[in-house]
């Protein structure tokens, strides 16, 4: 456990009074196969049930009776089978008394608990399922089909857990930075790595080994390509090619699954190109940008807005947009070049509680999405933010043929998009850059004790200082 027993009893002594009355249960995760039962991935506990019980093992369920004031730790002991597979482990009993829970029982217990609630017509509080095999146990629980269970979760619980976990104490804070320590050290290698005739898939092993040999596991798998134009571009076993630029999105979780995520975009000869750092330039601009003006009651939408015509008015500058930029921006013809939004929640998820909806992840009453807009749709996070917050800030400029054929055929924003060098840029590729910034009492600050290179000047000084 990453934390004493008493932080996780106020974390749920903190939920229990946000939501007043309810059976709430949070399931941890279980094994998962590879490829047949006894060959599993690595596992990975459950966020939010590692949030308010701390436990890292597989197979248990954590539920809270508000009414009744009462704490069960769910889960089956181990036999002396698994024992000689896999060695001693503490038993149940033991585990909830590790989180301050007093009440244990076997998993059959649970279908005991939910029929007394429904009996006695207590709400049963449950997240979103994201796992099938919990999906078809807790159907089975509540009568429902698995298919329903979704929008049958409690829409109370959800904001209840999104309004805690949102905000970072100093002791997750300090968790995220050694998961940004090893991001640093992951980017770093692939930055020394990347030269011509090295394939993408070697670089993107190298630097998976350093989060699994540092922490626990990658936050995602690594996003490694020279087709950075491609969002989700993961790594094949490509030679890079001189000229062309590697875009690096990766990050590591720490042993307690805290997480890390930053990207890079690397010239695979070591120097931009004219055109290149040009591209690359505006992007560092956007990028440090948002650094200057994210702070507790500032509206994400507003900056990633303000981004999106900052980025507009420096296309135009070397002629790929034109027009109006205001109007350009309220149209929507900047999403040619950034159809994603300016980044993220971060936490004990990557992408921190996007399973529980972004609509109440990254939105609120005051700040809805506009999903009927290219590019806006995929914004994850528009409300104010607040101080504690752990966001990401990843600016990205991206031709990709294939949008700008779809979008000259159609006739879309000809009055802001210069079509026809815009059709020279078609081999570019993409350019994203991303660090994790906490916000604080006045303002914002980058997290992690070193910083990966990015200014194009100083990018260039360290891939020279790589050869020597």
């Amino acid at each position: 456990m990453l934390f004493d027993k008493q932080t996780y009893i106020e974390r749920r002594h903190i939920l229990k009074e946000r939501l007043g009355s309810g059976l709430v249960i949070i399931p941890g995760n279980n094994d998962t196969p590879v490829n047949y039962p006894s060959n599993v991935y690595k596992f990975r506990q459950d966020s939010t049930f590692l949030y308010y019980f701390g436990l890292h093992r597989e197979g248990l369920v954590g539920v809270i009776d508000i009414d009744e004031g009462r704490e069960y730790l769910i889960g089956n002991d181990i036999d002396i089978e698994d024992i000689v597979w896999f060695g001693q482990v503490d038993s149940v009993a033991d585990l909830a008394a590790q989180t301050g829970i007093a009440h244990s029982a076997p998993m059959t217990q649970l279908e005991k608990l939910v029929a007394k609630a429904k009996v006695s017509s207590q709400p049963v509080l449950f997240l979103p399922p994201y796992r099938h095999d919990w999906m078809i146990q807790l159907g089975d629980l509540l009568g429902l089909h698995p298919s329903k269970l979704r929008e049958a979760a409690s829409v109370d619980l959800i904001k209840a857990v999104v309004d805690q976990r949102a905000v970072k104490t100093a002791g997750e804070i300090a968790e995220i930075e050694k998961a940004c320590g090893i991001g640093y050290e992951m980017h770093t290698t692939a930055m020394k790595l990347c030269r011509e005739g090295v394939t993408e898939q070697y670089i993107a092993g190298v630097i998976s080994g350093i989060a699994s040999s540092r922490g626990c596991i990658v936050s995602f798998p690594p996003i490694l390509s020279m087709h950075g134009e491609v969002m989700h571009g993961y790594p094949s076993p490509r030679k890079l090619e001189a000229g062309r630029l590697m875009l690096c999105d990766a990050g590591a979780e720490t042993n307690e699954n805290y997480c890390s995520d930053n990207t890079r975009t690397t010239p695979i000869s070591g120097k931009f190109t004219s055109r290149q750092r040009d591209i690359y330039n505006i992007v560092v601009a956007c990028h440090d940008y948002a650094l200057e003006v994210a702070k507790p009651g500032v509206k994400w939408w507003d900056v990633h807005m303000n981004v999106c015509r900052m980025m507009t008015d420096m296309l135009k500058d070397v002629g790929l947009m034109k027009g109006d930029t205001d109007e350009a921006v309220a149209a929507g013809a900047h999403a040619m070049f950034m159809p994603h939004g300016l980044g993220h929640m971060m936490g004990l998820d990557v992408h921190d509680m996007e399973g529980l909806g972004q609509i109440y992840v990254g939105f609120d009453e005051e700040v809805r999405p506009n999903l009927d807009q290219f590019g806006t749709n995929c914004l994850r996070c528009g409300r104010r933010l607040q101080e504690g917050w752990v966001m990401t800030d990843e600016p990205g400029i991206y031709f990709i043929p294939a949008l700008i054929d779809d979008w000259r055929k159609k006739g879309l924003h000809n009055a802001f998009i210069n079509y026809d060098l815009l059709e020279t840029y078609k081999d570019f590729g993409g350019i994203r850059l991303e660090d994790d910034i906490l916000i604080t009492k006045d303002g914002c600050r980058f997290l992690g004790d070193k910083r990966i290179p990015y200014h194009a000047d100083k990018l260039e000084a360290f891939l020279a200082d790589r050869d020597k």
